[in-house]
């Protein structure tokens, strides 16, 4: 096994100002934010980019990755203070709310759901998959939350529910609306 050499300073800098750079890109543009323009703009070379982050997603996924894990973490803090359906529906539209939000982690999180083995693998599809089956579980076990219902399913439906409030006004009101009625649906 080659040992991982430490990043020099300089190096360290340029991945820190890409990713604050991108995450503002993100934000202002979408997932389809020009990675050339986001080089550009952090003051490095297309090359430099590529060579921290050899994909769009890969770029995504980092400057991204700490919201998702404080998103995951918010699932236990909900779910220590909360009974089971309501923490998984409060964490549901705080996920929902974040991703419209933060332009391209939609796209991000969309990943996630779509293929559960690919995204398990990554470190924002674990912690999302991994808030969410603690929760349904939760919930399934207080008996609030049909038993045949998978995580990953739940987390399709809630993608689906911040796609449908992108149509009306986005609002956590709204959101809250779609998933009591969605939860109410799942019901036992």
């Amino acid at each position: 096994m080659t040992p991982v050499r430490p990043m020099r300073a300089d190096a360290r800098r340029n991945y820190e100002r890409l990713l604050e750079v991108a995450a503002e890109a993100f934000a202002e543009q979408g997932e389809n934010a020009s990675l050339d323009q986001i080089a550009k703009r952090a003051g490095v070379g297309s090359g430099t980019l590529y060579r921290h982050f050899p994909t769009r997603r890969a770029l995504l996924e980092a400057a991204y990755v700490d919201r998702i894990e404080a998103l995951g973490d918010r699932a236990g803090e909900l779910a220590e203070r909360l009974p089971p359906g309501e923490a998984l529906t409060e964490w549901l539209t705080e996920l929902c709310v974040a991703t419209l939000r933060l332009r391209g982690m939609k796209s991000l999180l969309g990943a996630a759901v779509t293929d559960a083995g690919a995204a398990a693998r990554t470190v924002c599809g674990t912690a999302v998959q991994g808030a969410a089956s603690r929760l349904v579980e939760a919930a399934q076990a207080e008996g609030t939350l049909r038993a045949d219902l998978q995580p990953i399913e739940m987390l399709r439906l809630a993608h689906g529910i911040a796609t449908a409030s992108e149509l009306g006004n986005g609002h956590p009101e709204e959101i809250r609306r779609y998933l009591t009625l969605l939860t109410e649906g799942l019901r036992p």
